[in-house]
């Protein structure tokens, strides 16, 4: 028996916000999810512009986005809106890094999903990732891949 990963079949683009130059975490996540069964797309830098264009071609169901440099009210909502005005407000969008919790409220308002500040456990991130998008709990089969 072979385990069968929860976000096999799921697409998501991982991006840096703007010019934060903290990298390391996002390409962390960017595994975890990969590991987990998704196809990851990893942007590095990029606007709220790149990231939309990127999440619509890739046909992903998630975009994540990484903050460290505290621009996440000011990059987020862009992103959010971008993705509405592509007409593809069904993306999931979750963000981390270091995010005050005074500021969650107001990114669940503008359409954040999900927040993961830092310190959050990757099997944490997974499995929120995982409810968000429906996926099936891991489980077991006999002959699949």
């Amino acid at each position: 028996m072979v385990s069968v990963l929860p976000l096999r079949h799921r697409r998501a683009v991982i991006a840096k916000l703007g010019f934060d130059a903290h990298w390391r975490g996002a390409i962390v996540v960017a595994n975890a999810l990969r590991d987990a069964g998704m196809e990851v797309v990893y942007l590095g830098h990029a606007t709220a512009e790149q990231i939309v264009r990127t999440a619509v071609q890739e046909d992903a169901d998630l975009v994540g986005l990484s903050s460290l440099s505290g621009n996440h009210m000011q990059e987020c909502p862009p992103v959010v809106a971008g993705l509405r005005e592509a007409g593809a407000g069904d993306i999931v969008v979750v963000v981390g890094g270091t995010i005050p919790p005074v500021d969650v409220p107001a990114l669940d308002e503008v359409g954040v999903r999900a927040v993961f500040p830092t310190g959050s456990s990757l099997a944490g991130i997974v499995t929120r990732v995982a409810e968000l998008l429906g996926a099936d709990e891991p489980s077991t089969a006999e002959g699949k891949p």
